[in-house]
Order: C-alpha cells, then sequence, then structure tokens
C-alpha cells in the first residue's frame, strides 16, 4: 500500500471510528479528506473495502501473535499473559482501526464475512487451547473452555471504550491488571 493510500485509510478511519460505519457515508470521509468522492474511489473501491482493510489487518496482527504464543513452551500462564499483553498493545497502538474492528465488523458482506468470521473463530481457538493447556497442567480449573475464551476476550476487547493515549496506564500495565484479574477466576486455589 502506498504511503498516501495509507494516509487516506488512517483519515477514513478516523471518520468510521467517531461516526460508525452504519451513519458515515463515503461523502463523509471524502469531505473530512478535503477531496472529492470520486477522489476517494480511486484509492478504494468501496467504504466497505476501508473496513475490510481495516479489519483483516486487525485480524492478522492478532493472529500472528496468538499462534506465536502458543508455539512457544510456556506455561498456560504465561502463555495467557503473554496473549493478553499482545492483545492490549494491538488495540492500544492501532485505536481507530481497533474501535471499527471490534465494533464494526458485522457490516461485513459476502465472502468477506465469511473470512472474517473464520479468522475471529481460529482466534478464539488460540485463547481455547492456552485454557486447555492449563487445564492439562493442572493449574486452571475445570471449566467451560469457549465460555472462558470468550470472557477473556470481551474483557480485552472492552479497553477500546476507554483507553486513553494520555491516561495514566500504560498497555503493558492494563495487561498486567487484566491478566491478573481474568487468571483469578482461573487458577485452581492452591490447597
Amino acid at each position: 500500500m502506498t504511503e498516501r493510500k495509507r494516509e487516506i485509510l488512517a483519515a477514513s478511519q478516523n471518520v468510521l471510528k467517531e461516526k460508525g460505519y452504519a451513519a458515515t457515508s463515503v461523502r463523509d470521509i471524502a469531505k473530512a479528506l478535503s477531496m472529492e468522492p470520486a477522489s476517494l474511489y480511486s484509492h478504494f473501491k468501496s467504504k466497505e473495502d476501508i473496513l475490510k482493510i481495516t479489519c483483516f489487518e486487525m485480524a492478522d496482527k492478532l493472529e500472528i501473535g496468538i499462534a506465536e504464543v502458543n508455539d512457544i513452551y510456556f506455561n498456560a500462564e504465561e502463555k495467557l499473559r503473554t496473549a493478553i499483553n499482545l492483545h492490549v498493545k494491538v488495540l492500544t497502538q492501532n485505536l481507530n482501526s481497533a474501535m471499527i474492528f471490534i465494533r464494526d465488523w458485522r457490516n461485513l458482506t459476502g465472502k468477506s464475512l465469511d473470512q472474517f468470521i473464520l479468522k475471529r473463530n481460529a482466534y478464539e481457538a488460540g485463547f481455547r487451547e492456552i485454557v486447555q493447556t492449563g487445564i492439562n497442567e493442572g493449574i486452571f480449573n475445570e471449566t467451560d473452555k469457549k465460555f472462558a475464551a470468550l470472557t477473556i476476550l470481551s474483557s480485552v476487547n472492552w479497553i477500546v471504550e476507554w483507553y486513553k493515549e494520555d491516561g495514566s496506564l500504560s498497555s503493558e500495565q492494563i495487561a498486567t491488571k487484566l491478566s491478573d484479574f481474568i487468571l483469578s477466576g482461573l487458577k485452581k486455589d492452591k490447597v
């Protein structure tokens, strides 16, 4: 992607984040960029093209992270902490994209939606694998792995609603606090 197209994408993502996908028109995006809608179409096929690029770039970053975590041998607690830290880092370093990714992916259509759901499910499976590892190691309580993975992801994804880059907590501090809280529910009590 050219530098100019990347700049247009970033500005478009800012508009989509502010207004939401459904409430944003191509005209709104073009106006924010001080360009004609036809000029925007010379860079992107449609508003959905911007959504697709945004969602798949975020999904790819997250998918690479969870694959790396599950490929390295750590115990389940270390894996979960690392996975949460990577997830928080991806979201906080890409706040506009993250908001669109989490809130607006449902607006994808056809094959794009099907492919995105496959990626989302594969990512969730990576967290289920970590939970199963913890159960196998005897450090996590026996639990519904799907429910645990969805709870973890819901907790982590919520940060896009309240995280501020100029806030008092760094992404690492947030990841540590989330990990501690999540692990308090998963870990077996020591006897």
